[in-house]
């Protein structure tokens, strides 16, 4: 089961999500584990991917925007690229370059930021772009302002989130082989559309909330998940035990999901991208034209015939022949 709940602290200027894939995660995992051109993901990449499709998940979830959240970690270690993708309806796919072995007892740091030369971007790409119009994207260093070694994502993601918002977050992640989940805190501005408590929260109060007190203390509460009770409990008993003091407002649940938008005609506009020379190189090298998925394994394979095709004008095609899909 795969879910998505959001909820508010009455009259506190503070949000939560917490996340759990569990279908939609292990999908992921078989499609990697049956593709016979790459093999199973190492048990430290699979995590780091695990946590970056909750953590996906949570900020799709976590604003107003019709296109495309993009996660991506830049690495100069043997992960040279992660990815995860999740679009407004929360169907989501993640994926990874990894260039040599990963040991298993691979941190963060060992995986993507050897040298500190490692980078994460979030990108918003707007589904109906306007002319001209370009994705937004907002970067951060993996490495802290004192370059000081950063073991986990969810620091990463929260100077990222303070940084381009403005707001404290929370984050706690966590992923093994049946599970990838987050839960997210942050606090909100107490003026202005932002502040989902609304008229709850009183003038009288606005020192106080200003001095983050009430966003220190659940905040608090948020870290003192563990891994394991992340993993292991449903979302019910996850915010009874944490947060039996607060009185919550609840949302009704999200389902996320495993999709993919690759296509055969998008691999056909990729072939076309590097152009006829190319691809006739290719087939005379090799006879056809496979290429496969990163993201879900699908295999898209063109022969000689589909590649005439693809580079021939509307006019040079002979009756009722047929198009790429």
């Amino acid at each position: 089961m795969n879910e998505v709940h959001k909820f508010l602290f009455e009259g506190l200027p503070v949000r939560g999500i917490i996340v759990r894939l569990t279908d939609a995660w292990t999908e992921i995992l078989e499609r990697r584990r049956a593709n016979t051109a790459t093999g199973p993901w190492a048990p430290p990449v699979a995590e780091l991917l695990g946590e970056m499709a909750a953590a996906g998940a949570l900020m799709q979830s976590n604003i107003k925007f019709n296109g495309a959240l993009v996660l991506q970690i830049y690495g100069d270690g043997p992960v040279k690229v992660a990815v995860a993708e999740v679009q407004q309806d929360l169907a989501l796919r993640v994926t990874a370059k990894v260039v040599g072995e990963v040991p298993a007892s691979a941190r963060l740091p060992d995986m993507v930021n050897v040298h500190n030369q490692g980078r994460c971007a979030i990108t918003l790409d707007p589904r109906d772009k306007l002319p001209g119009q370009q994705p937004y994207q907002g970067v951060v260093p993996l490495h802290g302002d004192q370059r000081e070694r950063i073991d986990r994502l969810s620091d990463v993601l929260e100077h990222y989130m303070l940084q381009s918002e403005q707001l404290d977050t929370r984050l706690v992640l966590a992923a093994d082989e049946k599970v990838a989940a987050g839960l997210l805190i942050q606090r909100l501005p107490i003026e202005g559309e932002g502040n989902l408590a609304g008229s709850m929260v009183s003038q009288a109060n606005e020192d106080e909330i200003g001095r983050n007190e009430d966003f220190n203390r659940i905040a608090t509460l948020a870290a003192s998940l563990t891994r394991q009770e992340l993993l292991e409990l449903d979302v019910d008993t996850i915010l009874r035990r944490l947060f039996w003091e607060e009185r919550l407002m609840r949302f009704p649940p999200q389902n996320p999901r495993f999709d993919c938008s690759c296509s055969r005609e998008r691999v056909a506009g990729m072939l076309r991208g590097l152009g006829r020379e190319e691809a006739e190189s290719i087939l005379a090298e090799r006879g056809d034209i496979e290429v496969g998925c990163d993201f879900c394994g699908r295999q898209y394979r063109f022969d000689a015939v589909d590649a005439a095709q693809l580079f021939a004008s509307p006019g040079d095609q002979p009756p009722g022949s047929a198009t790429v899909q």
